[in-house]
C-alpha cells in the first residue's frame, strides 16, 4: 500500500488532454481518494511505476484532443509507461483517449472512424464484471470521439459495446471505458461547443439542446465505474 498522510490509498492521474481543460477537475470530483495529476501531454511522467519512487495504488488516463496513434513523443512514453504500470500490477482505468492508448499499449488497435460519435448513446453490458456491476445491462453514457479501438490485446475480454466502438474492457487489472464516465453538463457542452469547426452547426445544436441536467443525470450508471474502481484500488492497496 502507498497511503497518504491519512492512510488512504493514492491515485495518479495522467492527463493527456492539451491545454488548459476541465479533465483534472472532474476526475477529482468523482474519485475520493487522494489525487496527484502529471501534464503527460507536456512530457510530466510520473515516477517509474517499477522503482523506488512510485507511491501510488492506481492510476487514471484522461481523454485527450489527439490521436494516441499519432507521431507524438510524449505519447510514446506514455504508452511504455502505462505497459510497464500493467505489468507491475497497478489498476489502471482509461477514459475516451486513455482506453484506446491502454489497448494500443498492451497490443490492440486503433483506427479512425468514420464518424464521430458525440453526445449522447446507449451502451450495452456483453460481460459481467465489477466496473460495471452499477450500470445496469444496458445504460446512458456521453460520448467524444472519432477513433475506437479496433482490435483488443491478446486475452483482453469485450465488457461493453455499441454499434459504434468497444466500449468497455478488461485485461487483468487494466481497465478501459471508451464513453466519458467523468463529464458533468458544463464539460459536456464546453466539449460539444469546441467542435464547431468539424461537425455541422445543425447536429451539433441538437447535441447541445439535449445536454440537459435532467438528461444527463440519467449517465448515472456510467458514473458508476469510478465507484467500481474505487473499491479495486482498495482492493489492490
Amino acid at each position: 500500500m502507498s497511503p497518504d498522510r491519512n492512510g488512504e490509498p493514492t491515485i495518479t492521474l495522467l492527463d493527456a488532454s492539451i491545454g488548459e481543460t476541465p479533465a483534472q477537475r472532474n476526475v477529482r470530483r468523482e474519485l475520493d481518494l487522494p489525487q496527484t495529476a502529471h501534464k503527460v501531454s507536456e512530457g510530466h511522467l510520473p515516477p517509474d511505476p517499477t522503482g523506488e519512487d512510485w507511491d501510488a495504488d492506481g492510476v487514471v488516463i484522461s481523454g485527450s484532443q489527439t490521436a494516441v496513434y499519432d507521431d507524438r513523443a510524449w505519447i510514446k512514453r506514455t504508452a511504455e509507461w502505462v505497459e510497464d504500470a500493467v505489468i507491475a500490477g497497478v489498476p489502471v482505468l482509461g477514459i475516451c483517449w486513455g482506453h484506446q492508448l491502454l489497448a494500443r499499449a498492451l497490443g490492440g488497435r486503433v483506427g479512425p472512424m468514420d464518424d464521430y460519435e458525440l453526445g449522447y448513446a446507449t451502451v450495452e453490458r456483453v460481460a459481467p464484471d465489477p466496473l460495471l456491476e452499477g450500470a445496469g445491462k444496458r445504460f446512458l453514457a456521453f460520448e467524444s470521439h472519432s477513433d475506437a479501438v479496433t482490435d483488443l490485446p491478446t486475452d483482453a475480454r469485450v465488457l461493453a459495446d455499441n454499434d459504434q466502438a468497444i466500449q468497455a474492457f478488461r485485461l487483468r487489472n487494466a481497465l478501459g471505458v471508451q464513453f466519458h464516465p467523468e463529464y458533468d453538463v458544463e464539460t459536456a457542452r464546453w466539449v460539444v461547443q469546441n467542435k464547431a469547426d468539424e461537425l455541422p452547426d445543425d447536429r451539433l445544436d441538437a447535441i447541445q439542446q439535449s445536454i440537459t441536467p435532467q438528461h444527463h443525470a440519467k449517465t448515472a450508471g456510467a458514473n458508476a465505474v469510478f465507484d467500481a474502481f474505487e473499491r479495486l484500488v482498495r482492493e489492490r492497496s
